[in-house]
This record gives C-alpha cells, structure tokens and sequence, in this order.
C-alpha cells in the first residue's frame, strides 16, 4: 500500500473511533465510551476539572455528565485528521449537550483537539482536550457562537 493510501485507510479508521465515540455518548454507554481511550488518557474537559488523567477519573466525570442531561446529543463538524502509522491528531468544532432535568434543551459549541495512537491494532483516544471561547471582559463562556 502507497503512502497516500495508507494515510487514507488511517484517516478512516479514525473516524470510525470518533463515530463509535459519537454513538455511544448519545446513547449515553458508558461502557462503550470508556473502550475508546487508553487506560492513561489525559482529558481536558471543558466541564468542572481543569484536568482528568487516567480511565476512571474521567469515567467518574462522564458519570456526572450524565446526571446533568436526560439525553445527550453530540455533533462532529469541520473534522480534520493528520494521521501517520500509529498515531493520529484531531480537530473538531462540536456541537454538544443535551436535555437537562429541566427538560430544556442545552446545547452549544465547543472546539475540540484529539490525539489517538494505534494500540494492539486498535486506535484509542490518548489525549481529550474540549474548550469553549470566552468573553475576557465577562468571563462568561460563549455557547452560542455558530461557525
């Protein structure tokens, strides 16, 4: 396989990580979205922690997240990925949230960098980082920006 084609089947395969991950937080799995890091993953969450590092910080973190929405939705726009053998990089815009208790639907956008690396065969999220613009003046997070 050329360089180009292989770079191709990378991207692919990447993406394929990324759906997976996009189906099973909407369908709020955390089993499944768990299988999609590494046991060591470092996660920058644009929710409650300046930091998670390991699996099962952020599995905690993921269970919280899904006491605040009765359902989640999850959206990939503008996705890029450079990709080489074994490992890979990221970059999104995404628009996320959900329904809260309140039954109001919360929603915005935030940015979004992923690194993977190929481990045993099988690409895992090594890296998490979500973040939201902000207002310097107010310190407010701006959700409501459209690209």
């Amino acid at each position: 396989m050329d360089g180009a084609t292989r770079s191709s089947t990378v991207r692919t395969e990447v993406r394929s990580l990324l759906d997976g991950w996009v189906e099973a937080v909407t369908a709020q799995d955390l089993d499944r979205i768990m299988a999609c890091y590494v046991d060591d993953v470092r996660a920058f969450d644009a929710i409650a922690q300046l930091q998670f590092t390991g699996r099962d910080a952020y599995r905690e973190h993921w269970k919280i997240c899904f006491t605040m929405c009765e359902s989640m939705a999850f959206e990939i726009h503008d996705l890029d990925i450079t990709a080489a053998d074994d490992v890979a990089f990221a970059h999104y815009l995404a628009r996320c949230g959900g329904i809260g208790p309140d039954g109001k639907e919360h929603l915005g956008w935030m940015r979004a960098t992923v690194g993977c690396r190929k481990v045993a065969g099988r690409w895992l999220v090594t890296h998490e980082h979500y973040s939201a613009p902000f207002d310097p003046e107010s310190g407010k997070a701006l959700f409501d920006l459209t690209p």
